[in-house]
């Protein structure tokens, strides 16, 4: 498998609040629908949005690391550890390693939009570690401007985000002209498009759709038009058994 694209009608949807919130979920849990799996040490991914605002309740997560990115506008979050409401912007990060045991819950404002994305780190062990809670404003994370292309780090290199899952970077990538990234064969890349359209080695990419890369040793991206793509990287084969394991 090179390059498999999965268009965002064919991804799993869900919604709270009759509606207020509506997600649309490249990675969805096994009720949900939708045509991807697990893989990696990738459980779940959302991207969620809210015209009005409205607020998901106190529910508990244990054994995850639960990340929050913020696309457009800002969230609200509360969690047992802190025990306080927390604000992030556009551009924000977030980092719950939920361990023994943490709940929380989330608003987001009117006309905003996050991705959230849960990994396995190995939740044999983690599953007996405290809980924490970390956020990062957009201005921490490193970003490299070369001609039209800005790329953010928000794990990896040079980024003050560190998780607990091995081998995870991730990346979002704003560009208004063509660019070559190099790939690492024992990795998978998993890229959804925000904004725009371009081309991934010359297949076409549509808003909110979703690609997962095997086995490529570049991806040519082409583009005419400003596009965002976020990016994640992860080791194609964990070194532990995952949680979805056979």
């Amino acid at each position: 498998m090179g390059i498999q694209i999965i268009q965002k009608e064919n991804q799993a949807f869900g919604s709270f609040n009759q509606g207020e919130i509506v997600e649309n979920k490249p990675i969805g849990f096994p009720q949900d629908g939708g045509q991807t799996k697990t893989y990696s040490t990738l459980f779940y991914w959302a991207h969620a949005t809210s015209k009005k605002g409205s607020t998901i309740g106190l529910h508990p997560h244990k054994g995850f690391e639960i990340v929050t990115y913020v696309i457009e506008g800002k969230i609200k979050h509360y969690d047992t550890k802190t025990d306080q409401w927390t604000t992030l912007e556009q551009g924000s990060f977030q980092v719950i390693k939920s361990g023994s045991g943490i709940a929380h819950s989330e608003e987001l404002c009117d006309n905003s939009a996050i991705f959230q994305i849960w990994f396995d780190p190995d939740i044999s062990k983690s599953l007996y570690n405290d809980a924490k809670y970390n956020d990062y404003k957009s201005s921490d994370l490193p970003v490299k401007t070369n001609g039209q292309i800005n790329m953010k780090t928000i794990v990896g290199k040079n980024s003050p985000v560190k998780l607990d899952t091995p081998g995870i970077s991730i990346r979002e990538i704003e560009l208004k002209e063509n660019y070559t990234l190099p790939l690492e064969s024992e990795n998978t890349y998993s890229i959804y498009l925000i904004h725009g359209a371009v081309k991934l080695n010359n297949d076409p990419l549509n808003e909110d759709d979703f690609v997962i890369i095997n086995n490529e040793k570049e991806l040519k991206i082409e583009c005419s038009s400003l596009s965002n793509l976020f990016i994640i990287e992860s080791p194609k084969k964990p070194t532990y058994k995952t949680y979805t394991n056979d």
